[in-house]
């Protein structure tokens, strides 16, 4: 998972899922989702992040692969 914030265009996405996009919709207002090929929810956009969020600048979160598969089989 990641989460990332662009102020050049505002936006805050978090990326879920590392794997093509196969459609978006805007939910709510200023909400996108985006969808795989099998309509699972891998991103998410919130546009105008800095008028819905408090300083959307200081989020920035990335779990790598590696330590969301070690957490996963150290669950089972």
């Amino acid at each position: 998972m990641k989460i990332n914030y662009d102020s050049e265009v505002d936006v805050l996405r978090i990326t879920l899922k590392e794997i093509a996009i196969e459609e978006s919709d805007e939910e709510t207002p200023g909400i996108i989702l985006d969808y795989d090929s099998e309509g699972n929810i891998v991103g998410i956009e919130i546009l105008q992040a800095s008028k819905r969020i408090d300083n959307p600048q200081a989020i920035e979160y990335q779990i790598s692969p590696v330590v969301i598969n070690s957490l996963t089989n150290s669950a089972a």
